[in-house]
């Protein structure tokens, strides 16, 4: 730290923004300073204590071990690498302990490596050596904020709790083993401030997860905000996640708060994060380091946040690092806790929970004001769910049974032969090319024609469901509308008149 011991205060604004400096507020937050040169460490406590935080002190991780066994600490400054037990091995020893400490992890000895261990062990954020006393106010100011949220987010977590029990949330039926493993590790994480990459074909439940992980955090009592990357172009996207200033653009004739002023305090969800451009990214990854914000048009600091980030893509990450769609220094920020969704062709023995789910809900929606009790599925109507390949997994299944309980005669249980059958195809090819009639030609032949027809029989259904609109049928593809009529054109597909199905 630059700042001698003893040194006054730092200003209370950086970059014109408030810090927080409330005594009754920095009073009631404990501090804990684990480091073993003397300078550092008393530096670090006397700043904090002219703040009004209550401050320990200790010179080894041992001592800080037997402290926090006596009481609990909010905010740890813990430095890595320490003579006797190391600060990562007391990193995880604090995380598993008393997982709603905020560790802080200090190092001279910055690297890429050390960052991605300390976060996966549990870190809050990572403090390169030196750093001045600006620095560090502004750090712990954004830790004592976190502090505040999850005091405010008890009640509202406990209500929760109370209201949803875990067997009656969508995202959570399921009895598969390695569905039931992220799910679980979805609930140990959720308490912590960790940022979550999660990972998963589309349809398996990503944003569901993300909303489950939200409403058991210490942030439930704020908002989360969502967005998907890939149904916005690149001007609108930044424009929408950092904001923009008056006259930043054509049409911008006010000041606009992004979603990451908006989620302060809570959650952003970006959803497949992979289809934002790297331009987007380094200034994304800059403010989750500094938690600032920057409008669009804005030559100044607008904000300082503190945000939670849940992140998806239905893409390999690994694949989307090598091919350049994806930021490797941001990935492993944003991969502190990965969650893999299983696609529903891997936990078949979820599909009769699931159906059955689909169906009491779709029937109380669409039919209960005729009288009839719910139908039923006969055995040979959750035989035929259970075969098909369901390439779009639960957001498919749900569709299907959404679409059969419309048009299922009252009074009869749903079987095979009210399932639809979308495009008219057998329910194991969904009417795609046979694998045999494909074989006889070249590799990139055969390939070209089963993806022509996929994109084809992609299309026509995509716009089907969104009955026409092609902007709600982007949205629903997760592309922009221009990708959209370029496919559509590509395949002769008018815009205005679709062939009916």
């Amino acid at each position: 730290m630059t700042s001698p011991p003893g040194a006054s205060p730092p200003p209370s604004k950086a970059g014109g923004l408030s810090l927080p400096s409330d005594r009754e507020v920095t009073g009631s937050i404990s501090v804990l300073i684990v480091d073993d040169e003397l300078t550092v460490r008393e530096s670090c406590a006397s700043l904090l204590r002219q703040s009004g935080y209550q401050v320990s002190v200790a010179a080894k991780g041992e001592e800080a071990l037997q402290m926090m066994r006596r009481r609990t600490f909010d905010i740890v400054l813990l430095d890595l690498y320490m003579k006797g037990m190391g600060g990562m091995e007391v990193l995880r020893e604090i995380h598993g302990r008393s997982p709603a400490t905020l560790v802080i992890v200090m190092t001279g000895k910055p690297s890429v490596d050390s960052s991605i261990e300390a976060f996966q062990a549990g870190a809050w954020d990572y403090l390169s050596k030196p750093f001045s006393a600006t620095q560090l106010s502004i750090l712990i100011g954004r830790a004592t904020h976190s502090v505040q949220i999850s005091r405010d987010s008890e009640v509202a977590r406990d209500e929760f709790r109370q209201a949803h029990e875990l067997s009656d949330r969508v995202p959570v039926l399921g009895k598969s083993p390695a569905f039931r493993k992220a799910i679980e590790l979805a609930q140990r994480v959720a308490p912590t401030d960790a940022s979550v990459f999660i990972t998963g074909d589309s349809g398996t439940g990503k944003e569901l997860v993300a909303q489950l992980i939200h409403a058991y955090s210490r942030r439930s009592a704020r908002k989360m905000v969502a967005i998907n990357c890939a149904a916005l172009p690149e001007t609108l996207l930044e424009s929408e996640v950092f904001g923009h200033v008056k006259g930043a653009f054509t049409g911008a004739v006010s000041d606009h708060p992004g979603l990451l002023e908006q989620a302060d305090g809570g959650t952003l969800f970006l959803d497949e994060l992979t289809e934002m451009s790297l331009a987007i990214q380094a200034k994304l990854l800059r403010a989750i380091q500094d938690g600032v914000v920057r409008r669009v048009g804005s030559s100044v600091t607008s904000a300082l946040v503190n945000v939670r980030f849940v992140v998806a893509t239905n893409r390999d990450p690994a694949e989307a690092m090598r091919e350049g769609h994806l930021r490797k220094d941001l990935y492993y920020r944003l991969r502190v806790v990965p969650i893999h969704l299983p696609p529903l062709r891997e936990r078949a023995s979820d599909i009769p929970i699931l159906a059955e789910h689909f169906l009491a809900q779709f029937w109380k929606r669409h039919r209960s004001h005729e009288g009839f009790p719910t139908p039923g599925i006969t055995p040979e109507g959750m035989e035929a769910l259970q075969r098909r390949p369901w390439h779009g997994n639960v957001r498919e299944l749900q569709n299907v049974l959404e679409h059969a309980v419309v048009v299922l005669e009252p009074g009869r249980d749903l079987g095979p032969d009210d399932i639809p059958v979308l495009d008219g195809g057998e329910s194991s090819s969904r009417g795609s090319v046979a694998i045999d009639d494909v074989l006889g030609e070249p590799y990139h032949e055969a390939r070209d024609r089963v993806v022509a027809e996929f994109e084809q029989q992609y299309l026509r259904e995509i716009i089907r469901r969104a009955d026409g609109n092609k902007s709600e049928a982007a949205r629903m593809a997760g592309v922009d509308r221009t990708t959209l009529y370029r496919l559509m054109q590509k395949h002769e597909l008018s815009k205005d008149d679709m062939p009916d199905d």
